[in-house]
């Protein structure tokens, strides 16, 4: 295989709020952190333990103002995009690295808000019902006519 392929496809948690930087030509950044967690149970202890990941992301131009509008810390997002390297020099003179991710591509999953309703939210005892569909010539007629099909 002669290609190549940098990808990266990460579900997490904002662990912070969107930080935009606006440049002079109408550009802006954005950048948040954003947390994975992994969880298994240990063969020692028998307990249930969870590792997190931060992961560095970074979003551009329009993308980079609508995070920064509609996400928040504790929301839900997928982000895929690139792997990036970065290295500059420190205030102390020493250089730094970091690892970033360059976002293509994002979808809001859930609010922080919607995961706590969702969690203290019980379950109903009665079973939601759909309204009954009409069987029979009439039912396959009206499906036919809301087809907007060219075939």
């Amino acid at each position: 295989m002669s290609g190549t392929l940098n990808k990266v496809m990460l579900i997490g948690h904002l662990g912070d709020e969107v930080k935009t930087h606006y440049f002079e030509g109408g550009g802006c950044i954005g950048r948040f952190p954003l947390a994975t967690n992994e969880t298994y149970t240990s063969r020692q202890t028998g307990e249930k333990v969870t590792n997190t990941d931060w992961h560095n992301i970074v979003v551009r131009n329009k993308a980079a103002e609508i995070c920064e509008k509609y996400l928040s810390k504790g929301d839900k997002v997928y982000v895929e995009g690139r792997l990036k390297n970065r290295q500059w020099q420190g205030e102390d003179g020493n250089t730094r690295y970091t690892t970033e991710v360059h976002v293509q591509d994002f979808t809001f999953l859930s609010t922080k808000k919607e995961s706590m309703a969702n969690a203290q939210q019980v379950p109903a005892a009665t079973p939601q019902h759909e309204p009954a569909k009409p069987s029979g010539p009439e039912s396959v007629e009206q499906v036919e006519q809301d087809d907007d099909l060219p075939f």
